[in-house]
């Protein structure tokens, strides 16, 4: 039976807007589907829970989150003369819904582990393709809004930049939920200083100091919990259980696992198989956090010492030992802890024993000046990068990138 109009005009209560609108029925539609009811079970954080205990919320909450602040910035630009039509708006709105529907188990974390060389916005724009040909067409706009071929790039840019409603939203949501204060921004103020200058959004001048709030925030959120090192340890332990089962699994050997799981872990799919086999797609969709989680469960009991030992380590939080580094390790202490773990733990190869220790990198950049601008635009009508508009002085310091190193080994080390 088919729902009545009312009955798609329905309410969510979000616990950092309120009351959050669903602004029509194809929007509504799109929300029920099981594409997108899928990022119910992905959580936005992936391990950080492990760190933060109310790091909990999910993919769904914040594509909801950053679907409201797009009709805020819909609002406020058209409030301000910008034209921009229904059509565009509801191409703007389910282009931000839609952004972060290929997201695969545990969000960013297991980016690549399961489908090699191919990103969560290439699966997106699978899925958004796909939910076209279901809808006969009624997303071909918000497709282009989100790809960035629409002739008005200030949508795509409220989409994907670097100030988009999706930095906006997940910066104050996982500040929320973590507990971290420092990542609390004034997104309704940034939102209401909005405006449109040649083309591109921009931020109106009195607005500035929300926007240094803003990028000081982000580079705050990214070392206290994105790159918490305890988290990079958690989420690197998960990593090598999924290397270590794809592993077995390219070896014939037999591993528990839900229907979709098992597709990626006994294949090496790429992009062409996405293209060549559109069930694939379908398979993925099936694939969530709970499929890893009920894999490593049984896994933590399977034959193989190495398998068997990391999945017990993530389940009891006997995650790896971390330091942290401005400069690489060198190869002598990475061999010699090589050796010892070899040893200690009866492996066969070195190449087992880099399961368990290994080293990598990451890095943090607040704001990218070789990237699309932050706008800030002045009464007279000129337009500077905030980078030359900003008082703070370390606003030009947060454009320069921050490498640290990372070198992981058990504990028993």
């Amino acid at each position: 039976m088919e729902l009545s109009h009312t009955s798609k005009r329905k309410i969510f209560n979000d616990p950092i807007y309120g009351f959050i609108t669903i602004p029509n029925d194809l929007v509504f539609d799109l929300i029920e589907h099981p594409y997108f009811q899928r990022l119910r079970r992905i959580t936005q954080l992936g391990l950080s829970n492990i760190v933060y205990t109310g790091a909990n919320h999910t993919r769904f909450q914040h594509t909801l989150g950053a679907m409201h602040l797009m009709t805020r910035a819909i609002d406020t630009l058209r409030y301000k003369g910008n034209e921009i039509t229904d059509e565009e708006a509801q191409g703007a709105i389910i282009a931000i819904l839609l952004h972060d529907i290929g997201h695969g188990p545990y969000s960013h974390t297991l980016e690549f582990s399961l489908v090699k060389g191919v990103g969560h916005e290439h699966i997106s724009t699978l899925f958004m393709d796909e939910l076209n040909r279901q809808f006969d067409g009624q997303l071909s706009l918000a497709i282009e809004i989100f790809k960035g071929t629409y002739h008005k790039k200030f949508l795509h840019q409220l989409v994907s930049s670097q100030l988009d409603t999706d930095r906006l939203d997940y910066l104050k949501r996982d500040s929320f939920f973590t507990g971290v204060s420092e990542g609390v921004i004034g997104s309704e103020r940034i939102i209401t200083m909005l405006n449109v200058a040649n083309g591109d959004i921009a931020v109106e001048a009195k607005g500035i100091y929300s926007i240094e709030k803003f990028l000081v925030a982000r580079r705050i959120m990214y070392w206290q919990v994105y790159l918490h090192k305890t988290v990079l340890a958690a989420e690197m332990l998960l990593i090598n259980i999924l290397k270590r089962a794809k592993d077995l699994a390219l070896d014939k050997q037999m591993l528990f696992g839900s229907h979709a799981l098992k597709e990626f872990l006994y294949n090496d799919h790429t992009r062409h198989d996405f293209k060549s086999n559109p069930n694939l797609l379908n398979t993925f969709a099936q694939l969530d956090d709970y499929d890893i989680m009920g894999a490593i469960k049984v896994w933590a009991n399977n034959p193989d010492f190495i398998l068997s030992t990391l999945c017990q380590q993530l389940i009891n939080r006997n995650l790896f030992k971390v330091e942290i580094s401005k400069e690489p390790f060198s190869n002598d202490v990475m061999n010699e802890k090589l050796d010892f773990i070899t040893n200690k733990m009866n492996l066969s190869s070195r190449e087992e024993a880099e399961y368990f220790v290994f080293t990598d990198r990451v890095i943090n950049r607040a704001y990218s000046q070789g990237a699309d601008h932050i706008n800030i635009l002045f009464k007279d009508g000129t337009v500077k990068d905030v980078t030359e508009a900003a008082d703070l002085l370390n606003i030009s310091v947060l454009s320069k990138p921050v490498t640290k190193y990372f070198f992981c080994y058990p504990k028993i080390i």
